[in-house]
């Protein structure tokens, strides 16, 4: 049997808080689930970070991650039209594929503002900072047009919010979003 290195371990505890925070949120996540799931101790997952939330912010910022390399990816030598078709694909082909990722998103938002709410500014910094990364790689391929950024990101919440809540593909809701922002076979009618 080949041991795992602690980088590598880290790794797979950020992969089973994505899996454990997308289903149960910050609060309804223990750390004795994450451990579980990785198969190591709870002394050991605390070895590897030094508390809950810095397992929760490194899974929140390693969906960030993911989602502008998805979108920065998609938009690679693309402008304008062209690039916003091509992000909007790749990313409800994300969504579709992998939805723990949207929930994921969805979860962080939420932590965010439960922070903020607490006093936790450090917290909400964190996930803003993450998000203006985001607007930023949508940003450039969209012609640096404020009103284009907007509207991309805005489509986007709303995608992620429809999803989240579990609107059918056939779904009256969907009919106003442009066809690129549909999922193949998952989103679109």
């Amino acid at each position: 049997m080949v041991r795992m290195s602690a980088e590598e371990r880290r790794e797979s505890v950020i992969r089973a808080a994505t899996s454990e925070f997308a289903r149960g949120g910050y609060h309804g996540t223990s750390t004795e689930a994450i451990a579980k799931r990785v198969g190591v101790s709870q002394p050991y997952l605390f070895r590897l970070f030094p508390g809950k939330k810095a397992i929760f912010l490194a899974a929140a910022q390693r969906c960030m991650d993911d989602t502008v390399r998805t979108f920065g990816d998609a938009a690679e030598g693309l402008e304008g039209e062209e690039a916003l078709h091509a992000m909007a694909n790749a990313y409800t082909k994300v969504i579709a594929e992998q939805p723990e990722r949207l929930m994921m998103q969805m979860q962080t938002y939420v932590a965010a503002a439960a922070a903020e709410a607490e006093g936790d500014h450090a917290f909400g910094e964190a996930v803003r900072a993450g998000w203006m990364r985001l607007w930023d790689t949508v940003h450039v391929p969209l012609g640096a047009d404020l009103k284009e950024t907007t509207t991309f990101m805005a489509y986007g919440m709303l995608i992620n919010c429809l999803v989240a809540m579990g609107f059918p593909p056939e779904d009256r809701v969907w009919e106003g979003l442009y066809p690129s922002a549909r999922a193949k076979g998952r989103l679109e009618k």
